[in-house]
C-alpha cells in the first residue's frame, strides 16, 4: 500500500497540523489519497493575521525581488511537472495528459506574472492645460490594496490558484487561498513552494477549510478584495456579503460555439471534441451548446459523433485516457438526470449516455429545447448538445438566449459573419475558427451577466488588486 500523504494549513510562512483530518478520495475509485488537516476558525484567524503581517512585507518588496520570486516558483513547478499531474490524477480525477497541460499553464502562469511585475508602471499627467494648473504635475501610479482572499475550485486547483497567487505577489499583496475540499494539494504545495522560492512568511496563505467556516475570508475588513472562482449562486451571495471589498468573480457558462456551413468541418469537429470533453467537460467554458447551419448539418453530425465515439474513457492514471470520471459520483448522476430530463422531453442521443459510478460517457444530445436543463443550465459534465440553424442572426440569438456570457466561439471563413458574431454576442471573449474553451492564461478572461464581474488574466488581475493614486507636484517659486 502506498504512503498517503499528508497535507496541512499554510500559515505565517509553515505547515500547521490541527488534526481534523479529512480523506481526500480519488473519484475514479474512492480510495483516500490525501489526507489533509482541515482549518477551523482559529486557522482562518491565524492566517488573516499572517497576511496583514505578510502585506507589509509584500508592499516594500522592490520590483526585481517581486519578479526573481515569481520566476522561481515558474521554475519550481515546471521541475515537478510530473509529481504535480500526478496529484491532478488522484485528487481531482484529471487524465495525466490533461493534467501535465495544466501544469505547463501554471508555469507559464507565474513566468508571466514575473514579466508584469516589471512592468507595473504609471503615467503623468500635465496639469497646465488650464490657467490654474500652471506650476502643478499629476503622477498617477497603482498600489496593492491590501490583504487579499481568494476561493479556488476543484476543476483546475493548479492553475486557478496560479491565478490568484501570481497576480497577488506581482502587485505586492498577499492572499488567503481557501481551496476546494476535494483538492486541496496543490494549492497546498503552491503556497510552499512560494515560500522556497523567497516569498516573506504571510505572503501566501492556505486554509483548507469547509465553506461553513469561510466567512471571515468574506467579511472580515482587513482583507481588502475576494477573488472567487466557481459557482454563480456561491459566488453572487459572496459578493453580496462583501459590500465594502473589491469582488471579482469568475463563474459558470453554458458556452455555444457556432458552426457554419463554409467552415472547416473536420477542424470544427476536432475543437469541439477537445472544447466539450476534455476534463470530461468540467470547465466553466466548456463547449455546451453547438449550433451547425443546416446545409452541413448532417455531415458534422457524422465527423463529430465519430470523434467522440473514439475517445477512451477510463482511469485518469493511465496514459491512454482522454476521459476520466466527473468529480463524484453524486455530480454524475446529477448529470445523468439531465439527460433523462432531456429524453423525456423529446431529445435523442446521438452517442454516449451511459454512466457507470462517477464515469459518464461523453454524451451528443440532439432534438433539444432551450428550456431543458442540459441547454439552459451549466451542466458541467460531458454532455453536448448540437442544435441546426438555418441563418446566422438565428444562431447568434440562440447563444445570447442564456444568463450566462462568459465566452463565445464560432467557425466561418466569412470575415463579415465573423465581426457580426463579435459586435453582437453578449459574452466577455469570442472566438474564431476555434472553441469558447480556449483560453491562454496572460489574455483578458471573465464573463458578464451570471458569469461574473471582472477580469484575470495577469495584467488585469494585477489592475484588480490595485488601485491608482494620484500625486500632484506643485513647484514652488
Amino acid at each position: 500500500m502506498p504512503t498517503i500523504p499528508e497535507r496541512m494549513p499554510f500559515i505565517g510562512g509553515r505547515s500547521r497540523p490541527t488534526g481534523r483530518i479529512l480523506d481526500v478520495r480519488a473519484p475514479q475509485s474512492g480510495d483516500p489519497v490525501t489526507r489533509v488537516h482541515r482549518s477551523g476558525p482559529a486557522e482562518i484567524e491565524a492566517a488573516i493575521d499572517a497576511s496583514v503581517q505578510g502585506f507589509e512585507a509584500m508592499r516594500g518588496a522592490p520590483a526585481h525581488r517581486r519578479a526573481g520570486i515569481l520566476l522561481k516558483i515558474s521554475e519550481e513547478v515546471a521541475r515537478r511537472r510530473e509529481e504535480l499531474a500526478g496529484i491532478l490524477a488522484l485528487e481531482a480525477g484529471k487524465p495525466l495528459k490533461a493534467g501535465r497541460a495544466e501544469v505547463d499553464r501554471c508555469a507559464h502562469t507565474f513566468q508571466v506574472a514575473s514579466e508584469e511585475a516589471k512592468r507595473l508602471g504609471g503615467e503623468v499627467i500635465p496639469f497646465d492645460v488650464v490657467p490654474w494648473g500652471e506650476g502643478r504635475l499629476g503622477v498617477l501610479r497603482r498600489f496593492p490594496l491590501g490583504p487579499i482572499a481568494g476561493i479556488t475550485p476543484f476543476n483546475f486547483p493548479l492553475n486557478l490558484t496560479a491565478h490568484k497567487i501570481a497576480p497577488a505577489i506581482a502587485a505586492g499583496a498577499s492572499i488567503v487561498i481557501k481551496p476546494a475540499s476535494q483538492t486541496p494539494s496543490p494549492a497546498i504545495l503552491l503556497a510552499e513552494i512560494a515560500a522556497g522560492a523567497g516569498a516573506p512568511p504571510g505572503a501566501v496563505n492556505v486554509v483548507p477549510a469547509a465553506a461553513a467556516d469561510v466567512g471571515p475570508l468574506v467579511e472580515d475588513d482587513r482583507l481588502r478584495m475576494l477573488t472567487f472562482t466557481g459557482s454563480p449562486v456561491v459566488g453572487w451571495d459572496l459578493k453580496r456579503r462583501a459590500p465594502r471589498k473589491r469582488v471579482t468573480l469568475e463563474l459558470g457558462g453554458n458556452a455555444g460555439a457556432i458552426v457554419c456551413a463554409g467552415a472547416s468541418l473536420d477542424h470544427a469537429a476536432d475543437r469541439i471534441v477537445f472544447g466539450g470533453f476534455s476534463y470530461a467537460g468540467q470547465s466553466c467554458i466548456s463547449v455546451q451548446r453547438v449550433l451547425v447551419e443546416r446545409p452541413a448539418w448532417d455531415r458534422f453530425m457524422d465527423i463529430l459523433t465519430a470523434r467522440v465515439r473514439d475517445l477512451r474513457l477510463g482511469d485518469p492514471t493511465e496514459e491512454a485516457t482522454d476521459v476520466g470520471p466527473m468529480i463524484s459520483v453524486a455530480e454524475a448522476e446529477r448529470a445523468e438526470a439531465w439527460i433523462d430530463e432531456a429524453l423525456g422531453g423529446g431529445a435523442e442521443i446521438a452517442t454516449g449516455g451511459r454512466r457507470r459510478d462517477a464515469f459518464l460517457e461523453p454524451t451528443i444530445l440532439t432534438r433539444t429545447t432551450p428550456e431543458m436543463k442540459v441547454n439552459c443550465l451549466e451542466i458541467f459534465a460531458p454532455v453536448v448538445t448540437a442544435t441546426p440553424f438555418d441563418d446566422l442572426e438565428e444562431a447568434l440569438r440562440i447563444v445570447n438566449d442564456s444568463r450566462y456570457g462568459l465566452q463565445a466561439g464560432i467557425f466561418t471563413p466569412d470575415v463579415e459573419a465573423a465581426w457580426r458574431a463579435y459586435e453582437t454576442l453578449e459574452v466577455g471573449g469570442v472566438v474564431i475558427n476555434d472553441v469558447p474553451s480556449f483560453r491562454v492564461d496572460h489574455m483578458p478572461y471573465g464573463g458578464v451577466k451570471d458569469s461574473g464581474t471582472g477580469r484575470e488574466g495577469l495584467r488585469w488581475a494585477i489592475e484588480e488588486m490595485t488601485e491608482p493614486r494620484l500625486l500632484v507636484w506643485t513647484r514652488l517659486g
